[in-house]
């Protein structure tokens, strides 16, 4: 019996060209419901509860209006930033997603391929469908292929033990990995997916997991070791004491936390609500990033992800203090839509429209983008 998506027809095989329909990210979704199964679908769309969460972080984008300044010199300008050492191409960045055979048999391999034709960073997640090694050496041999690239990153959840998160660790280390992000807010999360045949956290081989299903009669999270995983102040400590690699903190939304991390040793924050995956009702890192940028000294990168579909979204978060951005769901939908090619075509249609915007804007460079391009700024 063939497998049904969301819409109870079969799942069609993700397209060989990218469909002729397809003119911003906003239309790759409509085209991979059609290409995911449907629990998988379920699993990559949802947010906490009510999606309260879900729908703010995109109405915190919608709410906020640019200012056209289109007198401005142009001749020289591009969109290439500094960060942490690196020089990216744009200030866009694929956020670290989990199972991406989910989407695409070809998964993260696939993804990492288009982001290096793209010269796009990406952060590999923990829950990978490839292992970071094999992800890595895709990554490598694109770049030798292509003669271009750009930077990867790992994205790490401690585990149970400190042994193993030590493992993954040196893993990244060893293969070429050129930062670590430790994600805080998704350690204790409800979790309704039941993995398809052949899909599984392919870096977590042999490694033991926390998992706790409540009882009427038993704790419901208190008292139980799921929630003895829960992110520490020390489990910062002994990380930025275990690698020379820039350390990035994700899922921060607490000015005052985002400010204790960098005291700690943080090189840089992601702030996120993790796409509105974990709690509802919580703040958008985009109405929050101005109190965080205020919290941290300028130096510090702050990066944010959440909502962001459109190149009008990466000047607004840029706008209201953000190095960068990453997207999450987007590329998820590009893969199953037309695998690497559409993936690739995905961050195109990005930066074209945050060149667009850039244009109208006045904005020769990404320096130039300020909180003056924004009528409405907070």
């Amino acid at each position: 019996m063939s497998l049904q998506n969301a819409l109870g027809a079969p799942v069609r095989p993700a397209h060989t060209q990218i469909p002729p329909d397809i003119a911003q990210a906003a239309d790759y979704e409509r085209h991979a419901i059609h290409h995911i199964e449907a629990l998988a679908w379920q699993h990559i769309q949802g947010g906490a509860d009510q999606h309260l969460t879900l729908a703010h972080n995109r109405a915190a984008f919608d709410q906020l209006r640019l200012l056209p300044q289109p007198i401005a010199q142009l001749g020289a300008a591009h969109t290439r930033i500094q960060l942490l050492g690196h020089t990216l191409h744009s200030p866009l960045l694929l956020a670290p997603v989990a199972y991406q055979q989910l989407a695409h048999p070809m998964g993260e391999l696939a993804t990492i391929q288009a982001a290096m034709a793209l010269q796009t960073g990406m952060v590999v997640s923990t829950l990978s469908s490839h292992t970071l090694e094999d992800i890595a050496a895709t990554a490598d041999q694109a770049v030798q292929e292509l003669g271009i690239g750009a930077p990867r990153w790992f994205q790490l959840y401690l585990q149970p033990q400190r042994e193993h998160s030590l493992q993954l660790i040196r893993r990244a280390e060893a293969a070429g990995y050129t930062a670590l992000v430790w994600t805080v807010d998704a350690s204790i999360k409800r979790s309704g997916l039941a993995l398809p045949a052949g899909v599984h956290a392919a870096n977590l081989r042999g490694m033991p997991t926390i998992q706790h299903t409540s009882t009427l009669q038993g704790p419901m999270l208190f008292g139980t070791p799921l929630v003895q995983q829960a992110p520490t102040w020390e489990d910062l400590r002994w990380l930025r004491a275990q690698t020379s690699l820039p350390l990035i903190v994700k899922g921060v939304l607490s000015p005052a936390q985002a400010r204790q991390a960098i005291d700690l040793g943080a090189d840089a924050l992601i702030v996120s609500n993790h796409g509105g995956r974990v709690l509802d009702g919580v703040v958008s890192p985009l109405d929050v990033l101005p109190a965080i940028a205020r919290a941290v000294t300028p130096d510090v990168p702050l990066l944010l992800d959440s909502g962001v579909r459109h190149g009008t979204d990466v000047v607004k978060a840029l706008a209201l203090g953000a190095r960068a951005v990453l997207i999450g769901r987007p590329p998820m939908h590009a893969l199953a839509t037309a695998g690497m090619l559409g993936v690739a075509h995905l961050l195109h249609l990005l930066r074209a429209e945050l060149e667009l915007a850039m244009a109208h804007l006045g904005c020769a460079t990404v320096a130039d983008i300020t909180p003056q391009v924004l009528w409405n700024a907070p």
